[in-house]
């Protein structure tokens, strides 16, 4: 018995849902654009087996361990590592079966679905997880994990992944991908510059990684104008392993187009440590719109990713470091925020700068009504918390009545559960199909235009905004 019902959001009226139906047969096998995430570069640099089931869904996925902490079970019995080095639990099949156990936890949720489909399409388990299977569904996938075809290479090209982006800091020296570079493979993984560590003064280490950065790009980052020059060396550096964006995943939207003795005095009290709160984010904001202008110059497609509190729990900050679940949405402002900016470059139709958000209340309010007249600007599509069938659709609810179809972006993954990539490109496609079947539906779109439009959302725009 499949796991998963073939018409899944496809939409419950019979009528629509054969419409959408329709729609997705024309795409579903469309190439994969992953144009932004988080998977590990060194897994297509070394093509090693992924080492067991445990470490391919659980312990590395925040949306998976998260769910189970919420629920009691301490981080350590996921095999979550300590910051210190502490013990946690080492035997993989204890972890899995933990998980399995639990598996109910994530009925309705997004989690269930790409887990699902993971388990059923690439591993081909025939059977929901529980306590029951659990070592049988084990065996199953470890069995396979030892083959070739398990390999990351080869389930890239299973996949039908076109081209993929990592995402690299700043200071990272890209050895992976040399490797994949050198190794001579024809997959597409290019990398993408995020430089919150040399842009946040509240990152910790911030001088010494402006230090760091200076180091590998051969200029003096004690001063304002190496700083900036350093940062074009490190784009350029990007570049060369095939960067076509920058990411920046800052915790407002705030944008300032500084002076620049203005902005030289605050790098100073930046390095120095002195910076305050408000300090640190107009840094942090005047460096968005430094970017947006490197953009003009280089090309990268500006990616900004704002309004996460991130690592909410200072204990288990401290226990388990940064990225562990516990990074929560805030209300964020994107009409004032970013004015500065966009008074400065918006009308440049040569830059993209494309917008994210963890508020939804903006998409009808703020941000459609922006990437619906500023050139420069572009939809990000639902992110994180809201990378669901239903923040799909309010999405485009919200979104295409006022920036359209083609001032947003298409779909992206922004993961790093590997197996999950084609899952969640999945979900997108079917959402995309059901709505526009609606739009058919109500006449606000001819049957004619509906094919096309579901192409472009599933692979076109993503392909065309990140230049890929």
């Amino acid at each position: 018995m499949p796991i998963l019902d073939d018409d899944r959001l496809l939409g419950n009226d019979a009528g629509l849902r054969a419409v959408a139906r329709d729609l997705y047969e024309g795409i579903r096998d469309l190439p994969i654009i992953s144009p932004h995430g988080h998977t590990d570069p060194r897994w297509f640099a070394e093509n090693n087996a992924f080492p067991d089931p445990a470490q391919l869904f659980v312990t590395p996925d925040h949306y998976v361990f998260r769910m189970l902490h919420s629920q009691g079970i301490p981080l350590e019995d996921l095999g979550v590592p300590r910051a210190d080095g502490g013990s946690i639990e080492a035997d993989p099949r204890k972890i899995w079966r933990l998980f399995a156990q639990n598996f109910h936890l994530f009925r309705g949720t997004p989690s269930r679905m790409w887990l699902d489909h993971a388990f059923q399409d690439v591993f081909g388990v025939k059977e929901r997880l529980s306590a029951a299977n659990a070592d049988a569904v084990y065996d199953q996938i470890d069995a396979q994990l030892k083959t070739d075809a398990f390999r990351p290479r080869s389930l890239f090209e299973r996949f039908n992944i076109e081209a993929i982006s990592t995402t690299e800091s700043a200071i990272d020296d890209l050895k992976w991908h040399r490797m994949i570079r050198d190794s001579g493979w024809t997959g597409k993984v290019v990398t993408a510059y995020r430089p919150d560590a040399v842009v946040d003064p509240e990152f910790a280490g911030f001088a010494d990684n402006v230090a760091k950065m200076g180091k590998m790009a051969g200029e003096d980052t004690a001063t304002w104008t190496g700083y900036l020059a350093a940062h074009r060396n490190r784009r350029d550096y990007f570049k060369s392993f095939g960067a076509t964006s920058s990411d920046h995943g800052h915790p407002t939207a705030r944008t300032e187009d500084l002076p620049q003795d203005v902005a030289a005095r605050l790098f100073d009290k930046a390095l120095q440590g002195t910076c305050t709160a408000d300090e640190a984010d107009a840094f942090r904001g005047h460096m968005l719109t430094e970017m947006a202008r490197m953009s003009l110059d280089d090309g990268l497609v500006l990616q900004i990713h704002p309004g996460s509190f991130r690592n909410h729990s200072d204990t288990v900050a401290a226990r388990f470091g940064r990225d562990k679940g516990y990074d929560i949405p805030t209300r964020t402002d994107y009409v004032h925020a970013l004015k500065p900016l966009l008074d400065a470059v918006g009308h440049r139709a040569d830059l993209s700068v494309i917008l994210f958000t963890l508020d939804e209340s903006t998409y009808a309010r703020e941000l459609a009504p922006l990437a619906g007249v500023y050139p420069c600007l572009r939809l990000g599509p639902p992110w994180w918390f809201h990378d669901s069938p239903e923040g799909m659709l309010r999405f485009r609810q919200m979104a295409t009545e006022t920036a359209g179809f083609y001032n947003t972006v298409g779909f992206n993954d922004d993961t790093r559960a590997f197996c999950s990539i084609p899952a969640r490109h999945d979900v997108a496609r079917r959402v995309d199909c059901a709505f526009l079947a609606t739009l058919i539906a109500s006449g606000r779109l001819d049957a004619d235009e509906a094919p096309e439009v579901a192409k472009d959302l599933a692979y076109r725009l993503a392909k065309q905004a990140y230049r890929l």
